[in-house]
Formats: C-alpha cells, structure tokens, sequence
C-alpha cells in the first residue's frame, strides 16, 4: 500500500486535481454528484497494494477548477480521459459511482481505448436513461431546494443513500466534502444527470463489465442494475446484502473485494507495473 498522493494536471486548459496510490494496474475511481476524489480514501488505501489507483476531482469539485461555461457530459469523459492517459499512461479499470457512472459509460461511448473494463456502483445510463420522468423531475426540485437553501445546507446523507445512516468513522469525511460542495457546480452536473439517456450505448460495450448494487439501494434501485444487466452484453450483477447507495463507504471490505476479484479477472492488465 502506497501513500496517497495528491497531484494536478491540465486537460484542455483546465486544472483537475486527483489523488493517486499504490502501483500496478490502473483502477481510475469517478465520484458521484456532491463528492470528490477524497470519497474514495477507503480504496486509495486499500486497493494500493496491488493497483495503482486514481481518483479525480470532478471539474467543480474538490480542488479541481470550476466548470466552464456550456460544460457538456462529453467534456467530462474528454476530461476524465486526459486523467486517465497523464496519470496512467494506458487504459484502465473504470469505477463510477452514482452520477460517476453515467460519466463512465460517456467515457466509454467517446474513448473506448482508455477503458479495460467498467465497474458501475449505484449506477445510471443516465437519470433519463434509468428513471421514470416523473422521478426524475421529483429528484431535480428537490436537490434545487436544498441548494437554494443556505449556503451548507446541502444533506450528503439524503434517503437512500445508507441503508442505516453513514457510517461513524466515515461522518466527517462526508461532512467536509458536503461543506465543499459548489451550488453552480452541481446544479450543472444535476441538469445533465436528468437528461442524459445513455442506453444506446449499453449494448456497445464489449470490455467486462462488473454491476455492483447495494441490495437497499434507494436512489439507484435493484431495478436499475437489472435492466444494465439485460442491457449490457456479459455484465455480471454482485448485491451488497444491507447496503444502500455509496457502497464503497458503507461496506468497504465487501466493495474492495467485489472489485479486486473482478480486476483480477479481466485479461490483458498485468498485476504489476509494466506495459499491457
């Protein structure tokens, strides 16, 4: 396990911050909607010891630098991309979490060469891709009330997102990040979530696909993972019993595992530092 580092980079003229562990075959980490790259400290430290791992800073989040003006969802897989070849150099074990994981299928769709293999945690082929209309209108009024709220007043712990509560030593983790929110930078990613309909691109993909769902989810539904899974050619569906939405801060132990089980099964990435 190596020491986490914290590094920045231009794509297109725009600073992105990640942080970066361990060495190996590369495992980029994409965060979900009101987080950022510090979400993923549990695998940064323990999938370094095998992995080189990689978490972004969305562009508006965390260090990284505010969303430009007209912003798209491809600008955010062309960003993530140019992550991926300064960072790692060569394609990469693709994790999205959540709104992460429509970023995934997108970087997918646009850069197929930079993805080995996708891990969809809690995912969307896009709010409008996954969701009925009506739900998803429900969803956009009601993040738009918490965020016109005072400043702060942004609840990382949202139903659904912890089938029993946050866990206790992750707390301040998900608090500092909830403080650092952006209201104009999730505002434009929550307009994108809503009308982003990935599902032409579900039955394109043909590297491994990993579905891993928290069996209580109530943001993403089992139901959505079941309909990634008809949808996806070979995907393999893993529920986490007792677990709801962020699965990798809820039940880190059995996420890593899910994860590190399905990376050592992909062909065509070495365990160690080398050329694929």
């Amino acid at each position: 396990m190596g020491s986490i580092r914290v590094e920045r980079t231009l794509v297109d003229g725009l600073g992105v911050v990640y942080r970066r562990a361990g060495s190996g075959a590369p495992l980029v980490l994409v965060h979900g909607a009101g987080e950022d790259g510090r979400g993923w400290t549990p695998q940064l430290e323990s999938l370094s010891d095998e992995f080189t791992v990689v978490a972004w800073d969305e562009p508006g989040a965390g260090g990284s630098e505010d969303v430009p003006d007209g912003f798209a969802l491809a600008d955010y897989a062309d960003c993530l991309a140019g992550v991926i070849d300064r960072a790692v150099g060569r394609p990469a074990h693709v994790v999205g979490l959540s709104w992460g994981s429509t970023v995934a299928l997108e970087l997918y769709r646009r850069h197929p060469d930079r993805t080995a293999s996708l891990v969809l945690t809690g995912g969307y082929a896009g709010w409008k891709g996954s969701l009925p209309a009506e739900e998803v209108a429900a969803r956009v009024a009601g993040v738009r009330r918490m965020l016109d709220a005072e400043p702060g007043a942004f609840d990382p712990t949202m139903p659904g997102l912890f089938a029993a509560g946050p866990p206790p030593e992750h707390v301040p983790l998900i608090e500092s990040m909830a403080r650092d929110v952006r209201p104009r930078s999730m505002r434009h990613a929550l307009a994108i979530m809503a009308e982003a309909d990935l599902t032409d691109v579900l039955p394109t993909v043909a590297v491994p696909v990993l579905l891993l769902w928290g069996e209580l989810d109530a943001r993403s539904p089992v139901r959505v993972a079941r309909q990634l899974e008809e949808a996806i050619p070979g995907a393999r569906l893993v529920l986490i019993p007792g677990c709801g939405h962020v699965t990798n801060l809820e039940r880190p132990a059995e996420f890593d595992a899910a994860v590190r089980e399905f990376c050592h099964g992909v062909d065509g990435l070495e365990s160690a530092d080398g050329a694929r």
